[in-house]
């Protein structure tokens, strides 16, 4: 869809004129949206931006807004158009190849901190744990434990070469230690014996894919949405794949759809290695992590 600026703009002025562009085309959080978009144009942010409203737009940024509000309104996530997503606070890069950090999986990643501190190393374990994160994508899970746990031996696994390249650039780009490894779910870790294992792996019922909202179904990658028939093929093959590994995590962290809860629950039970299983709801209330924990 083809946006146009109007001449001689003020920046709060191309911040309502490309608001209501597209509130006119339907898409969500149009105010939200235009304000990433302008920020990110204009190299703004905070209280640079505010302070810049009542200056004029400046005329050798028109071009870039009108694509960048072009392409929004064609349905793109503003994080695919800016290339970038927060989580956990820090900056975490994004392309089509990989799915967009959630502020929910941020809860996940907590919950792994504090179940995690309180794991002794195995005795052959030269004093670390090994902390994989399967289906690492953009790499925000298997990043952020490193940079908190600096004394955990990180390992992040996906079938995507294209997302492992992603999750690479921001563990270079952040400064964290961790180790890359290409393979289907739990294939990568074989012969290995992880003290934790987290995953939000693709949980969207195959046919609920067509009914998701267009910006997620048309634009984030299919391989990190569709978990199978009933959503939880990616947890069933996961258990299935446990005698590959030396042995089974004593920590074991998985984000899951709404209403999965009991049936990732039982998945877990069924496989008989941990103590205590664990729900975890997100900031809506939804039972959103499932967690295993034997100590």
């Amino acid at each position: 869809m083809i946006f146009e600026l109007t001449p001689q703009r003020s920046i709060r002025e191309a911040f309502l004129e490309a608001s209501s562009f597209l509130e006119g085309v339907k898409v969500m959080e149009a105010r939200r949206n235009a304000q990433l978009l302008l920020e990110h144009v204009l190299d703004l942010s905070g209280t640079a931006y505010y302070m810049a409203l009542g200056e004029p737009f400046p005329e050798h940024r028109k071009a870039a807004f009108e694509e960048v509000i072009g392409h929004k309104a064609a349905g793109v996530p503003a994080q695919y158009i800016i290339g970038e997503q927060e989580f956990y606070g820090r900056p975490f890069t994004v392309t089509p190849a990989v799915l967009i950090p959630r502020p929910e999986t941020e809860l996940l990643v907590e919950a792994v901190l504090e179940h995690g501190q309180l794991l002794a190393p195995r005795p052959s374990s030269h004093g670390r744990l090994l902390a994989a994160d399967i289906g690492a994508g953009s790499g925000a899970i298997a990043v952020t434990l490193a940079l908190h746990s600096p004394t955990w031996q990180l390992l992040a696994s996906d079938i995507s070469s294209d997302a492992l390249e992603v999750a690479s650039r921001n563990a270079e780009r952040l400064g964290a230690d961790v180790e890359f490894r290409q393979g289907n779910l739990l294939e990568p870790l074989a012969g290995l014996a992880p003290d934790i294992i987290v995953s939000n792996p693709p949980y969207i019922p195959a046919e609920d894919i067509e009914e998701l909202q267009p910006e997620v179904r048309d634009h984030e990658p299919r391989l990190a949405l569709d978990g199978g028939e009933d959503g939880l093929r990616p947890y069933r093959i996961m258990m299935e794949q446990l005698p590959l590994l030396a042995a089974p995590p004593r920590l074991i962290a998985f984000e899951l759809g709404q209403g999965q809860a009991e049936d990732v629950a039982a998945i877990l039970r069924a496989a008989g290695h941990w103590a205590e299983i664990v729900t975890i709801q997100d900031l809506q209330g939804i039972d959103r992590h499932v967690l295993g924990i034997s100590r």
